[in-house]
């Protein structure tokens, strides 16, 4: 697999293409913005996510209505690792969420931050493509290789995460 940050590419500062994803959030500029941002931000990636868990478990139905239950177990990894995603991004502590609050962050690693957040938004086009090729693969013989795709991509859901989460641990424990 490789690094999520190499699929953030280009000049252009993360926080402008996270402003442009997300009508509405107002960034960590402002300290008392901060905890705010955060939360639009993980809202928003929570709802989107959901969107696609929903989509996934609907094929599920389609799949066992047509016979095809062979596949649920394949189709079921990757929902089960959208949720943990989901759950991950909306439960997480009201400690991450405003973490800068009680600590002075440098330029290069709120910089680091905004790639990550930028890298979670961006995942959710890849599994939006992942589940339209399943759906369109249903019924050929592209099915299997379709669903170990979006079993992989919501893996790097779930990765991207803790790499996040990692992140921001360094940064709580630089301060």
């Amino acid at each position: 697999m490789s690094d999520i940050l190499e699929k953030v590419t280009g000049d252009q500062d993360f926080f402008k293409k996270i402003l442009a994803k997300i009508p509405g959030f107002k960034g960590y500029i402002e300290r008392g913005d901060r905890r705010l941002s955060d939360k639009i931000l993980r809202e928003k990636i929570a709802d989107e996510f959901e969107v696609h868990y929903q989509r996934v478990s609907s094929l599920q139905r389609d799949l066992i209505s047509q016979g095809e239950l062979q596949y649920i177990d394949d189709l079921e990894a990757s929902a089960l690792k959208l949720r943990q995603f989901i759950d991950r991004v909306k439960t997480a502590s009201y400690g991450y969420a405003g973490i800068f609050d009680a600590i002075k962050i440098k330029q290069d690693e709120l910089d680091q931050v905004y790639q990550y957040d930028y890298a979670l938004l961006a995942l959710s086009d890849e599994v939006a493509s992942a589940v339209d090729n399943v759906e369109t693969s249903i019924g050929t013989e592209g099915l299997d290789a379709a669903l170990r795709h979006l079993r992989t991509v919501s893996q790097q859901c779930v990765d991207a995460f803790n790499k996040r989460s990692e992140v921001m641990q360094g940064i709580t424990t630089e301060a």
